[in-house]
């Protein structure tokens, strides 16, 4: 609990004393904060008394898990519970006692599941209370900042966690950027969690790809043919991004006619000028 936490981002370093830099924030697609790099520990993030989590449940065998007031990007992440067989995706930097006694309540954590470097935080912290492995995909080992024997790096283009439960790879913000698939959520149709790989926007019927969302740096029209094309084989109703944006129907079509979109505009056959 003494590992140094970036404020900014809310990812755990591997060091009692503050480094030097964040090398998730420097990086262009995140971001040093104006007033400069700063530094904290989840011990003194628990001790302020100023921080809880809330976990609510969305959908029959899904969670989300929410710190308030929000700290580092904000990311919301998800419990998923599949027959005995429970999955984190996505982490949050804040952990203290009540959540670890109210997740062992819905039968603890068997797996953790990353979609990309920026929502890495305190991911080896929740390893060693639940006694999880962390699967994050090799394309993105380069950015673990606390290496930690947990830490299991997958190959390929699919993982399969559980027979309703996997993990695809689509790149995009990340070489490594990945999406879980959960088969039977939304009473069978499926559900999809994106992180921010895919972006739920404004108007929920419709996402975006972004290489960089807070400096807007898009990906290449060729990427998100791409993503789309990986995407669409896969039933899947629902759609939750890591802010906790839904779309609540017609997911799979919508991100289908996003990324026809994206690709019109990046083209230049959109607008109307």
């Amino acid at each position: 609990m003494n590992e140094q936490v970036c404020t900014t981002c809310g990812v755990q370093y591997q060091s009692a004393i503050e480094p030097s830099s964040c090398l998730i924030c420097k990086e262009e697609r995140q971001y040093v904060n104006p007033n400069g790099q700063s530094w904290t520990t989840l011990e003194q993030l628990t001790a302020s008394g100023k921080y809880k989590n809330e976990i609510v449940q969305e959908e029959e065998g899904l969670y989300s898990i929410t710190t308030t007031p929000s700290f580092g990007i904000g990311q919301t992440a998800y419990l998923i519970q599949e027959a005995g067989f429970n999955v984190l995706w996505d982490c949050i930097t804040y952990l203290d006692a009540e959540t670890i006694a109210s997740i062992r309540e819905l039968g603890g954590i068997q797996a953790i599941a990353l979609s990309h470097p920026h929502y890495y935080s305190t991911q080896v912290e929740w390893a060693e209370a639940f006694d999880a492995p962390i699967y994050i995909h090799e394309d993105d080992r380069e950015w673990v900042t606390r290496p930690s024997e947990r830490i299991i790096y997958w190959s390929g283009e699919a993982l399969e966690l559980h027979e309703e439960i996997t993990i695809h790879r689509i790149g995009g913000h990340f070489k490594g950027g990945s999406i879980l698939h959960w088969r039977s959520g939304a009473d069978k149709l499926g559900v999809l969690l994106t992180g921010d790989v895919i972006q739920v926007v404004a108007d929920r019927n419709w996402v975006s790809f972004m290489y960089s969302y807070p400096n807007l740096i898009p990906l290449p029209a060729v990427k998100v043919r791409e993503m789309a094309n990986q995407v669409e084989p896969l039933p899947f109703e629902r759609l939750y991004n890591a802010f906790h944006r839904i779309i609540v129907r017609g997911a799979n079509a919508k991100v289908q006619a996003s990324a026809k979109r994206y690709i019109a505009a990046l083209e230049g056959t959109l607008f109307h000028t």
